[in-house]
């Protein structure tokens, strides 16, 4: 009976210790909830991957470093050196991009964006702020705007619609007004235009080019006229750029290049026909299409167009009439990670940029690509076939429908699957693409091992499990289940669950057996999750099902129907009391205990996803239009209107999946515009969230097959005997050199003496010479003086007589000039009294035959009445003869209405001539227009000759003025010879300084030469003093690294003494809390507190002294045998160590030589940490366990018994206490064997025995 007694008190104790422990957390719950504000969590976009295509100019260049390009929603502006992005937002209501342009001045953007109204937003790029938005014009019916263009100034703006009307409007954007408009396409046939430029260095000039227009508009008065209309052939141009301020190079879907001048054209480029003729040479089978030219950028060496699949032509300026010549061909490289390498180089390019300082070219697809090449290395090309290829700028993104994603709770990583058949590996701390394999089949979904070593791959024919290695993804293990839709692994990576339409099979990952497999959806099922502690999953389906399954059991536990839902995702708290719902009903579910507690309405947004935090207070929501809700948490239904949720834009597409990481700092979405975005997070309170610890990183284990390690490992081996040849055929080298250097500085320093020694002698004689010179350069001085003197005079005397004879013929021409003015205005008078007389004659002749002409039409047009009245009145006559003979022949129906048809056609003959005559009267009047038109024009005509005739007079004048130039040429003739006469005095003045300067080259030379040897001087001294530093900077390298060493091994002693000491406070705690919960029973008190002082004082003291005397010598002799073992093994450790320690200090002097040591010391040093966090992982995992283990007697203790089952609870009480005494009854079996070789504390809830001296 005592036994019964005591589990009646035990559970009474339980209900007791459960009632108040949920009176405590009601309590704390309820502070907690007041403490908290209800607030939605913030959170920013960080990095997108992807590129949307589709955008006119979707790739521009901000400054030499940034480049500027569209990304789901968002307009994105990635720094190349720094791998950071910034964003620019779209507008609310926004529907996507269409159109991207950046000013000359590198300062504005402007962005297209479509929706209920078409809007043009201008931003600033230094501070990323809205100055402007141009909103479409009420009489323009387009749907989205196909290109934009800055003027050179940056001040105008034009924009180019779409379908239906394809108008071109030309802006002044700082006003936001519309200055002109016009059609650019023939409104009968109505084909579509392409794109519209500013002319380089005119505002007013523009082209627009379309499938068969060519048109250049200049501005003018507030209209855009068209001008330079070219008579050829209508093309379907695709793409123009400017190569000058009168030449454009358009390109046409035939694969030509067209070089306008002035709208003429001046050259044709037919690159599709040299690429037809090199795919025929490859391959005679296949069917060649028509490359297109599809992008063209130019630049100040010539242009760059995209013709053909992934290749760029470069064009450079000639001084040839063809004015441009083809330099070289630039391809995108192959894929090597793809099924089919050559499918990259199939991709068409759609635009091209070139950055500010014109060495780089990038270049976007259509399968949402950036490539770039700097065209220095482009021009080192031409050595190698005139083909150079493109890298990728930062990595490459997904081109189809993202359909799954996954995180990895040991690394930083996120694995992603498309449409386009790819699987990619991003790393969300670096914002890179770690690793990525395109496969040929089609791909599903994803799931991502917590320990980031493997994938779960659902295909269309299988599912397989993958090895992440260093560089490849390979197949490890296949499951035949096709069309996997959703997989997913545990928490703790054992298991696996794969949907196969309704039914979901889980799988064991060390064993692969298939532990369960879960049938009860109708529907297909949508989303699952598992829960905390990995026994229970819950999954939903489109029949509006949310089930739990007992993972063990394989038994449905419970659920939630409704059947006007079809569910799309779902989500579970950490206690998997609460779960949220998103599905096709626009509502959001909150179900505790499977019920639905809250159902709040979203609006006319569907929700695709659902996302809540590891911590449990963040929930966020993927729409079907691509924005991010974040809800205030915990739900609250919206309050007059007001939602109770913040959105952000961030997809141009509806979310297909969203995953928070496990340290909840990251939020990642995946859409179907095939953009992967990286959120970052912080909770209400506006703080950064990090479970966590800073101390201990990630993980940096790698996969490597064994092959490919000995690959690498043959060639690291070969590359250091390569470096060790090299060092030693360098310092051969060295070696050579510097004896060559002595003896060729001996050389020259022998040289340099007789070079001295032959100068010295030439300069004596130079003197000599000198002085000889100066003598005779007097003497010639003299001479020329007089000479010159001499003929200045002369000079002067023949330019007196010229000047008089010029004067003189100037006066015979002005006189003869003044003779032709006279009869010039005498002749003009004449011309223009004959002009007056013959306008005269003109004008009377035509007024006459304009009123013969004018009473021909009146006599016409009465004629004209005239038949109309005869036609009336015998139509009168025949309907009254009709009359009269149909009474007079009743009786004769027959042949009188023969008769009357007759007499009908005739009457219908009669008609028609006078039907005619009145056409023939309106064909005379308008001849007789026409007649009028005629003379007009020879009026036009006849003031077109009295145009010329101003015309000779002004040419007249322009004569006059040319033999005014020639007078004015003679008198420039007289000054120069002036000049003349000053240049030869310089010249004896130049003379003068040679002679001084030959003196001063001389001293110099010494003065260098001494420099010289200096300089050699302090050049040894300077090699001496860095050996010198060089061996110290060794030294201290070599004590650097012993010390990390050293603190390394004192900081890890220190870690693992105080996790000790934590491990026993926290169990002397819990012993303490049992303790507390029996105050109200001073026996069972007493009792605990016995055991208490026992476990942790002195427990097995009384014990041990009742042992034998046989047994505590067994005892001694195993202790004593333990010691020897251990000592020994401290000894073999000690000696392991040495050698070890002997290796490394041989091989930190083989290798200290080299800079890479010191990376690899690094590196160890990271690997040291991530192993001490494993270890510090490994032991939290342990104490979890223990403590959440439901067979421990700590916590069926604080469980209640249930009222309804107070039988069931006693004999579990009964249990309870039979496992007591036996744990006892082993206790004292283990402490009488024999007690364990002391070692630190265990993580067991239980300290080790006190030795006894």
């Amino acid at each position: 009976m005592k036994p019964e007694v005591n589990c009646v008190s035990v559970s009474h104790s339980n209900q007791y210790i459960h009632r108040s422990l949920k009176r405590y957390q009601e309590s704390s719950r309820k502070e907690s909830e007041k403490s908290v504000k209800m607030a939605a969590a913030n959170f920013d976009a960080k990095h997108i991957f992807g590129l949307k295509p589709g955008v006119a100019g979707n790739v521009c260049y901000h400054d030499e470093q940034t480049i500027v390009y569209p990304s789901g929603a968002n307009c994105v502006m990635y720094n190349i050196d720094q791998k950071t992005q910034k964003f620019i937002l779209p507008t609310e209501k926004s529907e996507g991009m269409t159109a991207l342009a950046i000013g000359p001045n590198r300062r504005y953007v402007a962005i297209a964006e479509k929706g209920e109204k078409l809007v043009i937003n201008i931003y600033d790029l230094h501070n990323n702020r809205k100055k402007r938005s141009l909103v479409q014009p009420p009489d323009i019916k387009a749907t989205e705007y196909v290109s934009l263009a800055f003027s050179p100034d940056s001040k105008y703006l034009i924009a180019l619609t779409g379908k239906p009307d394809y108008t071109l409007l030309y802006y002044t954007w700082e006003k936001s007004k519309v200055l002109a408009s016009t059609k650019t396409t023939n409104p009968q046939t109505n084909n579509p235009v392409y794109q519209a430029s500013f002319n380089p260095q005119d505002n007013t000039q523009l082209c627009v080019v379309g499938n068969g227009i060519f048109r250049n508009f200049r501005y003018s008065e507030g209209n855009l006229k068209a001008f330079n209309f070219q008579k050829m052939e209508p093309q379907n141009f695709l793409c123009h750029a400017w190569v000058s301020e009168e030449r454009v190079v358009v390109g046409t879907d035939t694969g030509k290049l067209l070089l306008f001048e002035n709208g003429e054209i001046k050259n044709e480029f037919n690159i599709g026909a040299s690429l037809q003729d090199k795919k025929q040479a490859d391959d005679d089978s296949s069917i060649v299409t028509i490359p297109q030219v599809t992008a063209i950028v130019a630049y100040s060496k010539g242009f760059a167009c995209a013709c053909g699949p992934g290749t760029v032509h470069l064009y450079e300026k000639t001084d040839d009439k063809d004015l441009f010549k083809k330099s070289k061909q630039i391809k995108i490289p192959q894929d090597n990670f793809s099924s089919y390498a050559t499918k990259a180089q199939q991709q068409i390019i759609t635009c091209l940029a070139i950055s500010p300082s014109e060495e780089t070219l990038v270049a976007s697809t259509d399968q949402s690509q950036i490539y770039h090449i700097q065209l220095p290395s482009a021009d080192l090309g031409k050595s190698e076939g005139d083909v150079v290829q493109f890298e990728t700028l930062s990595q490459s993104f997904h081109s189809g429908q993202i359909l799954g994603v996954d995180i990895c709770i040991r690394k930083p990583l996120i694995a992603t699957c498309s449409l386009d058949k790819s699987v990619r590996i991003w790393n969300y701390e670096k914002c890179n693409l770690e690793l990525y394999k395109e496969f040929p089949e089609e791909l599903f979904s994803i799931a991502l091992h917590p320990s980031g070593l493997y994938i779960l791959v659902g295909f269309n024919d299988k599912l397989r499990l993958q090895n992440l290695l260093i560089d490849d993804i390979r197949t490890f293990k296949e499951f035949n289940i096709r069309g996997c839709r959703e997989c997913t692994f545990s928490n703790g990576g054992h298991l696996f669950a794969a949907v196969s339409n309704n039914v979901i099979q889980i799988f064991s990952t060390t064993t692969f057996e298939d532990v369960a497999t879960l049938r009860g959806h109708n529907g297909k099922v949508r989303s699952i999750t598992f829960s905390n502690d990995d026994t229970k999953l819950v999954s939903c389906g489109m029949e509006g099902a949310v089930y739990e399954w007992n993972i063990f059991t394989s038994k449905r536990i419970r659920e939630n129907v409704e059947k006007a839902c079809s569910y799309t995702g779902v989500s579970v708290t950490a206690d998997n009391k609460t779960i949220y719902t998103v599905g096709t009903d626009k509502r959001i579910k909150e179900l505790a205990d499977f019920e639905v507690v809250r159902n709040i309405p979203v609006g006319d947004i569907s929700l695709t996803t659902v996302a809540l935090s590891h911590s449990g207070r963040m929930l966020f929501g993927g729409t079907a239009r691509g924005s991010v809700w974040s809800f205030k948490f915990p739900l609250t239904m919206p309050v007059d209107g007001k939602p109770t949720w913040e959105e952000k834009p961030g997809h141009g597409m509806a979310i297909t999946k969203m995953k928070i990481t496990y340290d909840d700092q990251f939020l990642v979405t995946v859409s179907e515009d095939a953009c992967v975005m990286l959120w970052k997070l912080r909770d209400q309170e506006a703080r950064g969230v990090s479970k966590r610890d800073k101390d201990i990183g990630w993980t940096e284990e790698i996969l490597i097959t064994k092959s490919d390690l000995e690959d690498k490992n043959n060639q690291m081996a070969e590359l250091k005997q390569r470096v060790q040849e090299l060092q030693t055929e360098n310092e051969y080298q060295l070696r050579l050199k510097d004896m060559s250097y002595n003896e060729k500085i001996k050389e020259l320093t022998e040289k340099f003496i007789e070079e001295m020694e032959a100068l010295k002698t030439k300069n004596q004689v130079l003197k000599t010479e000198k002085d000889k010179e100066e003598a005779r350069h007097e003497e010639e001085l003299t001479e020329k003086l007089e000479a010159h003197s001499r003929e200045l005079q002369d000079l002067e005397s023949a330019n007196n007589q010229k000047l008089m004879l010029e004067y003189e013929k100037f006066q015979d021409m002005q006189a003869k000039m003044n003779r032709l003015q006279e009869e010039y205005d005498r002749r003009l008078q004449e011309k223009d009294d004959s002009k007056e007389r013959a306008l005269q004659e003109l004008t009377e002749y035509f007024e006459t035959r304009v009123q013969d002409m004018t009473a021909k039409l009146e006599q016409a047009h009465d004629e004209a009445q005239q038949a109309a009245r005869e036609y009336e009145e015998t139509k009168k006559q025949i309907e009254e003869d009709s009359d009269r003979e149909i009474l007079d022949i009743k009786n004769k129906y027959e042949m009188a209405l023969r008769e009357e048809k007759d007499k009908h056609t005739k009457l219908k003959g009669e008609a028609g001539i006078t039907q005619k005559k009145y056409e023939g009267v309106q064909k005379e009047i308008k001849e007789q227009k026409q007649q009028i038109k005629t003379i007009q024009q020879e009026n036009k005509k006849h003031e077109n000759t009295i145009q010329n005739m101003t015309k000779e007079i002004e040419n007249q004048i322009k004569e006059k003025q040319e033999r005014d130039d020639t007078i004015q040429d003679k008198e420039r003739r007289i000054y120069d010879l002036k000049k003349k006469n000053q240049e030869l005095e310089k010249f004896k003045f130049v003379l003068d300084y040679k002679i001084k300067e030959l003196r001063k080259q001389i001293l110099p030379r010494e003065e260098d030469i001494k420099k010289m040897k200096e300089q050699i001087q302090e050049m040894e001294s300077e090699l001496e003093r860095f050996n010198k530093q060089n061996t110290q900077l060794e030294l201290s390298i070599k004590e650097l690294t012993q010390k990390l060493k050293a603190t390394d091994k004192e900081m890890h002693q220190e870690r693992q003494k105080v996790r000790d000491v934590e491990a026993v406070v926290k169990r002397f705690k819990t012993d303490l809390h049992n303790c507390v919960g029996y105050i109200q029973d001073p026996k069972m008190l007493k009792e605990s507190i016995k055991a208490l002082y026992s476990k942790h004082v002195q427990e097995d003291i009384t014990e041990s002294a009742s042992v034998d005397a046989d047994i505590q010598k067994e005892y001694s002799r195993q202790r004593e045998h333990l010691e020897r073992s251990v000592a020994s093994l401290r000894k073999k450790l000690a000696k392991d160590s040495g050698i070890h320690r002997a290796d490394n200090v041989r091989i930190m002097q083989e290798n200290v030589s080299l800079i890479k040591e010191i990376n690899d010391l690094r590196r160890e040093l990271k690997i040291a940490r991530t192993t001490i966090h494993d270890l510090e992982a490994a032991m939290g995992l342990h104490s979890k366990k223990a403590k959440k283990d439901p067979n421990s007697v700590q916590t069926i203790s604080f469980k209640a018994p249930s009222v309804m089952a107070e039988q069931e609870l006693e004999e579990k009480n009964k249990i309870i206490e039979m496992q007591r005494m036996e744990i006892r009854r082993l206790r004292e079996e283990y402490d009488s064997g024999g007690s364990r070789p002391p070692s630190r504390p265990s993580s067991n809830p239980k300290l080790p025995p006190m030795e006894v001296a």
